[in-house]
């Protein structure tokens, strides 16, 4: 089990392992989906995720993103979690579990990044600015001149379009790229892969 110590104000990803028994992976994906539907009707989640497993016998993986520290705590503490605690069949048991704060939680969501210590503060920053600045020079050159509108509204239209694409395309090909230069293999991080 690892966690990191929490950025004051930061956002906070919650990043777990879960094994299941095999011939049980219906039953565990109900009760996943669940209680990420609990976690996403919490007050101040961003977002939940479930990654199944790469290959029969891997762990699955669950993803809560939280605003702050305080709502992540809140959701720990929280009646509906427990409630779906509560409803677990027993056929499946955390294996880890990470708390990301900050950028950290991009990283970890990448399938380059999802089983690996995320990398330090200022190379997660370069490999940010590798993958947004296409995206930025992009919408600057082909968009920005075919949206006639003023620069406030043209910036929230942009936003998230921009976020997605960061998100789901740009960041996964920047990290895969620059894999192993944020990832350098050594200690338990070679070991996970």
């Amino acid at each position: 089990m690892q966690t990191s110590e929490p950025v004051a104000g930061g956002e906070v990803t919650l990043f777990v392992a879960r094994s299941v028994d095999r011939g049980h992976e219906e039953d565990f994906e109900r009760w996943a989906r669940g209680i990420l539907g609990a976690a996403a009707a919490h007050p101040g989640n961003l977002g939940t995720g479930l990654l199944r497993p790469s290959a029969p016998g891997e762990p699955w993986h669950l993803l809560l993103h939280f605003r702050d520290a305080e709502v992540f705590r809140a959701w720990q503490e929280s009646p509906e979690r427990a409630a779906c605690f509560a409803k677990a069949t027993g056929h499946h048991v955390e294996v880890r579990r990470r708390e990301l704060h900050g950028m950290e939680g991009w990283f970890a969501t990448t399938p380059t990044g999802a089983h690996r210590t995320p990398p330090p503060r200022w190379k997660m920053a370069v490999a940010s600015t590798v993958a947004i600045a296409p995206l930025t020079v992009s919408a600057s050159l082909w968009l920005n001149p075919h949206l006639v509108m003023p620069a406030a509204v043209r910036s929230l239209v942009l936003a998230p379009v921009i976020s997605t694409l960061m998100t789901y395309v740009a960041l996964p090909a920047a990290t895969r790229a620059m894999r192993r230069w944020l990832f350098p293999r050594r200690g338990a991080d070679a070991e996970l892969s």
